[in-house]
């Protein structure tokens, strides 16, 4: 089972986002507090789970944690601040959104914007280590995966409703076919560069 805390005196918010890699959407990014001692042995990494066990167990999430919040940063935002920046910024929105103010910071990964004057600590695959980081996926996933699947009703050429704004080879066809949408993400290499021959 993955770790209740870093450290056993403070209160924690692990935060980890979702989106990064697509070509198209927002940036998911959440924010969790759970109660010091919780136990959940269902909580994982939310690309280890199906896709029936992330939206129960975003339930069990939302009930269980003293506080938790879900933040985006948009397309057109994500081209002017590049996606890393646009990933610190999902989370420092998701804090900014917190009924509670953490006393330490668990990020999702080997990078992070300090937030305000609260102490951070950055942990590599870290969705997969500690149970407030793995709720933070799981939240941050299943509210991406609810907003794609609602714009892929505006824009159904493009099959978000099943590659979620990555990069499948279905979704480049239809970029190639119908072009970009207001919602792509114009600095990301939305078709692969190659050299086309003309015969």
């Amino acid at each position: 089972m993955l770790k209740s805390y870093l450290d056993k005196h403070l209160t924690e918010a692990g935060c980890d986002e979702a989106g990064r890699g697509c070509l198209a959407g927002p940036v998911f990014a959440a924010a969790v507090i759970l109660p010091k001692n919780y136990r959940n042995k269902l909580l994982d990494d939310s690309k280890k789970l199906s896709e029936k066990q992330r939206y129960d167990l975003r339930e069990v999430v939302e009930k269980d944690a003293i506080a938790w919040a879900v933040a985006e940063v948009s397309n057109t935002e994500i081209d002017e601040i590049n996606i890393l920046n646009a990933s610190f910024l999902g989370m420092h929105r998701a804090l900014d959104q917190l009924a509670q103010r953490p006393e330490q910071l668990l990020i999702d990964g080997n990078r992070f914007k300090k937030y305000k004057d609260i102490p951070h600590h950055c942990i590599i695959k870290g969705d997969g280590k500690y149970l407030s980081i793995a709720a933070a996926s799981i939240l941050a996933k299943t509210y991406r995966d609810d907003f794609m699947k609602q714009a892929a009703v505006m824009y159904p050429h493009y099959l978000w409703e099943q590659n979620m704004g990555y990069p499948t080879k279905k979704h480049r066809d239809a970029i190639r076919e119908f072009g970009p949408t207001p919602l792509h993400r114009m600095t990301f290499q939305l078709l692969p560069s190659q050299l086309e021959l003309e015969f």
